[in-house]
């Protein structure tokens, strides 16, 4: 690691951080940092006080300085590989990006290269320092849209606090089966599925979860909603919406059996067969800039096998309605 690459930074203890603990008064100073982070550099003498090593529960005083230096931390091990990434916004804090449906997001067994992650470590390779790549939300491999990832420590501690805290918005579209009649909140608790383990379900022993829906156009046996999150568990939108009978077309693990609605023609039948992926796509993004604090907010039009499908359910509802004429 050469010395331009290594975090140094300086510190002297202000009057309000005096006879605070050092690891509680490192974390005031440098947020971007997680306290873990924070205390393995104490305890390996990478952060020290007045030149001194000191423990992380040693108490400072005013006018101590704090002295990091240390090398980033290498977080990940994965290959970059040169993957077309669709680019909707990105400074030196922040990637936000148009994920395609199929793409997966993290490696995994089965899927250990051709990911999101190899793709960002070929076009921004400073995240190979972040925890997972600087992803902090990922996308189910089939559902498309809108996502950051952080490309600096300070961007990956914001965002990950802002997504636990709830004040990072996400709105979502879906077309699913079953005519609803207005929109609504499912408020149920997600966890693993007892029996099948690679499926999560309403469960008591779930996590909480909550998610607002709302109607943007009905048809005859289909209805095209938004859906917008207040928490952000694995499959939540799939399982939600299943819970209250309304599963996303085309769904290959909340689905259920393949069902045509009443009098369907030649043309919906082919549509509908040949959708192969839950009907799902991240419409929406707001947050706070990590640097500046400025409320930011991005939006991604519906990939083209969506906008196809609508198109063809709202055919049929129209020539169904003009027989009734």
């Amino acid at each position: 690691m050469t010395a331009e690459n290594r975090i140094t930074e300086s510190y002297v203890i202000p009057p309000e951080l005096s006879d605070r603990r050092l690891d509680q008064a490192a974390a005031s100073l440098m947020p971007e940092h997680s306290r873990s982070r924070l205390q393995s550099w104490i305890k390996s003498g990478a952060l020290t006080v007045n030149g001194e090593v000191r423990k992380p529960r040693d108490k400072v005083m005013l006018d101590d300085r704090l002295e990091l230096n240390a090398e980033p931390e290498v977080q990940v091990t994965w290959q970059a590989e040169s993957i077309a990434l669709d680019i909707v916004y990105e400074d030196e804090h922040l990637i936000v990006l148009n994920k395609p449906a199929g793409l997966v997001v993290h490696p995994a067994a089965g899927h250990a290269d051709g990911t999101l992650v190899n793709a960002l470590l070929h076009y921004a390779p400073e995240v190979e320092n972040l925890p997972r790549a600087g992803i902090v939300h990922r996308l189910d491999k089939e559902t498309s849209g809108i996502m950051v990832v952080a490309r600096s420590l300070i961007a990956h501690t914001s965002l990950v606090d802002q997504l636990q805290t709830r004040t990072m918005g996400r709105e979502y579209e879906a077309v699913v089966v079953g005519t609803l009649t207005g929109g609504g909140v499912v408020d149920a608790p997600i966890g693993r599925h007892p029996q099948e383990r690679k499926k999560m379900a309403v469960v008591a022993s779930g996590k909480p979860a909550v998610t607002h829906y709302r109607l943007i156009e009905r048809f005859e046996a289909h209805t095209h909603v938004r859906c917008k999150l207040e928490s952000g568990r694995t499959h939540q939108i799939r399982v939600h919406m299943t819970h209250v009978k309304h599963p996303l077309v085309g769904d290959p693990l909340y689905g259920g059996r393949f069902r045509l609605p009443k009098g369907a023609t030649e043309e919906l039948r082919e549509v509908l067969s040949r959708f192969h992926r839950q009907a799902l796509h991240a419409r929406k993004l707001t947050l706070m800039h990590p640097a500046t604090g400025e409320e930011m907010s991005w939006e991604t039009e519906l990939p083209e096998d969506m906008v196809n499908l609508l198109a063809a359910l709202r055919k049929h509802r129209d020539e169904l309605e003009q027989r009734e004429f």
